[in-house]
């Protein structure tokens, strides 16, 4: 008993929660994918624009609690950090490692605008970061944005797709936004407890607030990426995969940060390394877009997440070490 009250406990009480909150993100994970499908399938909305709006909202509910809680707190690095990390993160080791295990094809080469909208909100955050502070003004501009592209990508989806080639729901409605609702409780928990036991691991080996945010912080708040694009990839909703992180890039910018910075200002406490983390940002964007080319017959292959991984693997070891 003394031993179980000793240090030794304590060290290993942060790999307990890592572990019991990537097993829960697993089962959410499920539940959110299964859900999505029956939604859109019901209201006879294509899979991408799913995977585009609710599953990577959703998705990206850590980072909104988490970003907003740093804001408050006067945590900048951490609210700042934690989307910039989350989306290098989201391209470069999550989307990675779901095609390394999973090859995904590219199939609707309506994803080259959605690209383009993903693209071009994160050239706005660095032209509102250049001044130091992302305020009120930016974060409406953000969140009109987000609501603009939402109705849009809804309203063109309906519109577009043929009734007839969408599969029947095999779900009520009720039934699909409970077991949706489910799966955002759970993964509000579990991605607490995940991050909980990466940042106390981090808080050991001693390293600083902003590498926190840019590296454990972002990969364990992408966490439900990984689990819901790798359930999609292996039931064949590559659209859906595909999707999830591109929306998650758009919503982490768009509503994370813009929410969190009309609720409270966040101060960029260090330019220069905003603009090297933006440069990572911009590089692995572009990456994924030669990666996804031609986008109507293209495919992720293994080889190409790869080399996402391997610049990821580069970019936490310049963070860590510089």
């Amino acid at each position: 008993m003394q031993y179980l009250n000793g240090t030794a406990f304590a060290v290993t009480i942060p790999y307990f929660y890592l572990a019991l909150g990537l097993g829960v993100l697993v089962i959410c994970g499920n539940w959110l994918v299964t859900g999505s499908v029956q939604i859109a399938r019901h209201f006879k909305i294509s899979t991408l624009v799913v995977g585009l709006t609710i599953v990577a909202y959703v998705t990206s509910a850590p980072e909104m609690f988490i970003s907003i809680g740093a804001a408050l707190n006067n945590s900048h690095d951490i609210a700042l950090g934690n989307v910039i990390g989350s989306n290098i993160a989201n391209i470069a080791c999550i989307l990675a490692i779901v095609v390394v295990i999973s090859p995904i094809p590219i199939r609707n080469k309506a994803i080259g605008f959605d690209y383009l909208v993903m693209f071009l909100v994160t050239v706005l955050l660095l032209v509102f970061g250049i001044n130091g502070v992302i305020g009120l003004f930016e974060g409406i501009t953000f969140v009109l944005i987000l609501i603009a592209y939402t109705i849009w990508s809804v309203a063109k989806s309906k519109k577009s797709q043929d009734a007839k080639t969408i599969e029947p729901a095999t779900m009520k409605p009720v039934f699909a936004i409970l077991l949706i609702l489910a799966a955002v409780v759970g993964l509000y928990f579990s991605s607490g407890w995940f991050v909980k036991g990466a940042r106390e691991i981090a808080l050991q080996w001693g390293v600083s607030e902003r590498v926190i945010a840019v590296s454990i912080v972002a990969v364990g708040t992408s966490a439900p990426e990984l689990v819901s694009s790798l359930i999609a990839a292996f039931r064949k909703e590559a659209d859906l995969s595909i999707g999830n992180i591109i929306g998650s890039n758009f919503f982490n910018i768009a509503g994370v940060l813009g929410v969190t910075t009309i609720v409270s200002p966040v101060k960029i406490t260090n330019l220069s390394l905003f603009y090297t983390d933006m440069i990572w940002l911009f590089g692995v964007t572009i990456a994924l877009l030669l990666a996804m080319i031609p986008l109507s017959k293209g495919k992720l292959s293994r080889w190409e997440g790869c080399i996402l991984l391997l610049i990821f693997s580069v970019y936490m070891f310049i963070v860590y070490t510089k």
